[in-house]
């Protein structure tokens, strides 16, 4: 049966997956009848495996990589001593037990299919996903559904088709991490006991109609990967959600946007673009993002656009220092670095500014892919503000509109997620920082005016210098496209530096002022 976009379909109503759009940027709108952002993978692995607990009938686990050599147990805040002699704490080991123990239910992971030469070396993985071959009930899939050099990247987990998770959190090594993000922590440790640093990330839990809706979406991307047509499982009565999680959206409307790349049968999907370009372009007062990369010249055209205005709203991004990796570093912050020299170029009004966020005098690595615009809407999943997550990766973001009917109670958690967001990076309490904002509503003054607290702290991001090597591959874009044949084809359709646009012009004066200074 198809989807009633009239309202929400009742519990004797299949939810099927659809192409089409209900609007432009917006794949469905669904009720949820409970959702909360979890903020760092602390506490979102912890209560994973409360929830999966739970379940009865299917766990569906979809991402762009999977260790199942990870604890979920860390820590004594959420696990006592009985509960972890009673539940293995691997993930691998955790899967297995539930196999063994709830006759009946199924057990479907969803990895990217490039992801399989990681298990050269992950050593123990090999063996768990023997182990789960072996286990009637467990599947272990690999999604290779898309064209050359694009990837599977949603991170979604659904389960019995009543409680899901949307967001950016990998159920992989490195991930873990406290909201105290601790300089020196040893719980933060691979599998193999190599440590990493401090993790910023987040996602949201949701129960209701909206995860059956994302349920349907994962069904579909299973059978596009070559598994075997799913069937949506009867919804149970019995909640599933985790009693240690704090509700903080009731009866709200949840928005569901994707991506995805043309490919064979499948046909392309912009929709988180196209909602990301609208909701810049009707922030009022501000806008506050978390994310891992910033180098789409469409979301920059946009923000320029904005600040070119006689008043434009204040703008405030939470970014790593640099991208995870070589490869990563050169795809991604040559092209960033560019596009903030152009933006400053533009921003007259000085509303713009790229913070990241320190531990001590170490740097915390942001993962998040979080927005929040004016603490009227929160958008929060797996898309980064590149290219790659605009239009060639599969991609999946969730959001909450207090200007949709029946949403404007959900204004106040929005904005009391901001002042906690804001809290954790500067080591204030989230009231701390709402009495501050009330006083002074400026997140830019407000971040400059506190410095070091509790060895936390945001830092302004000054870009360094491009050279003549790093323009050349910035503006191709080879390694971050808009299309998947631009890959193959750089300036196809004028890569970073598109003719007429607003960066081309701002970074051309850049350039010729620099030329003149030399």
């Amino acid at each position: 049966m198809g989807v009633n976009l009239a309202g929400s379909p009742s519990n004797t109503d299949e939810i099927q997956y659809t192409d089409y759009s209900t609007e432009p940027g917006v794949w469905r709108y669904a009720h949820a009848d409970r959702a909360s952002v979890i903020v760092d993978a602390e506490d979102y692995f912890a209560l994973m495996q409360k929830a999966m607990l739970a379940a009865r009938r299917r766990i569906m686990l979809i991402g762009w990589d999977f260790d199942t050599r990870i604890h979920l147990a860390v820590g004594r805040r959420w696990f006592s001593r009985a509960f972890r002699r009673e539940h293995p704490r691997r993930l691998g080991s955790f899967l297995v037990w539930l196999a063994k123990r709830r006759d009946g239910r199924e057990i479907l992971i969803l990895k990217w299919g490039v992801g399989v030469v990681q298990f050269i070396t992950r050593g123990y993985m090999i063996v768990d996903v023997l182990r789960m071959a072996s286990k009637k009930g467990i599947t272990f899939n690999f999604d290779g559904h898309h064209p050359v050099g694009c990837s599977h990247h949603q991170k979604i987990a659904v389960l019995d088709d009543r409680l899901a998770v949307c967001g950016g959190i990998d159920m992989t090594q490195d991930r873990w991490d406290t909201r105290e993000h601790l300089e020196h922590d040893r719980r933060r440790r691979r599998p193999h006991g190599r440590k990493y640093g401090p993790w910023h990330d987040a996602t949201m839990m949701i129960e209701g109609d909206a995860a059956r809706h994302l349920g349907a979406l994962s069904r579909d991307r299973w059978h596009r990967a070559g598994g075997d047509t799913l069937e949506e499982v009867p919804i149970p009565e019995r909640s599933l959600w985790p009693e240690e999680l704090k509700v903080q959206f009731e009866n709200v409307e949840i928005g569901i946007a994707r991506t995805r790349a043309e490919y064979k049968d499948t046909s392309e999907i912009r929709e988180i673009e196209r909602l990301l370009i609208d909701q810049i372009g009707a922030a009022k007062k501000f806008i506050y993002s978390e994310n891992q990369y910033f180098t789409s010249p469409r979301i920059a055209e946009a923000i320029t656009k904005r600040l070119k205005e006689d008043d434009p709203p204040e703008i405030v991004m939470v970014q790593p220092d640099a991208a995870d990796g070589w490869l990563e570093q050169q795809a991604m912050d040559h092209a960033r670095n560019i596009l903030l020299h152009a933006i400053e170029e533009i921003d007259h009004k000085k509303r713009f500014a790229l913070f990241v966020p320190f531990t001590g005098e170490t740097k915390i690595y942001v993962h998040a892919k979080l927005t929040i615009f004016d603490d009227q809407i929160l958008r929060i999943g797996s898309a980064n503000w590149n290219n790659r997550s605009m239009g060639l990766d599969s991609e999946c973001d969730v959001f909450i509109d207090c200007n949709r009917p029946g949403n404007a109670h959900a204004c106040h958690e929005i904005a009391a997620l901001r002042h906690s967001l804001l809290g954790e990076h500067c080591g204030l309490k989230p009231e701390q920082v709402a009495e501050a904002l009330e006083r002074d509503p400026s997140m830019l003054r407000f971040i400059e005016q506190h410095g070091t607290v509790n060895g936390r702290q945001l830092r302004r991001f000054v870009p360094p210098e491009v050279g003549d090597v790093e323009e050349k591959l910035a503006g191709s874009q080879v390694l971050d496209p808009e299309h998947p044949d631009e890959m193959f084809e750089p300036f196809a359709k004028g890569g970073l530096f598109k003719q007429g646009s607003r960066i081309n012009r701002a970074w051309t004066r850049v350039r010729h002022r620099r030329t003149k200074a030399s």
